[in-house]
């Protein structure tokens, strides 16, 4: 199966730190990153999509992305 995931957070050392775990799990960039201002929060904000193969499982909605 192949599992996407969206992550997303404020930008800093935090979100960093999430994308670097994904890919050390096996999890791939799948395109760039977006960033986007929080007028209400007054940061930035910042989203990487990941993706990753997983041979011999069937997806379905159930599956915990982030067991993976």
């Amino acid at each position: 199966m192949k599992l996407y995931r969206f992550l997303t957070g404020s930008d800093d050392a935090s979100f960093c730190h999430k994308v670097t775990a994904a890919l050390n799990k096996g999890w791939h960039l799948y395109g760039s990153p977006t960033y986007a201002y929080d007028t209400e929060g007054k940061v930035m904000k910042c989203g990487q999509a990941v993706v990753k193969d997983v041979e011999g499982k069937e997806y379905e909605p159930s599956v915990k992305l982030s067991d993976y």
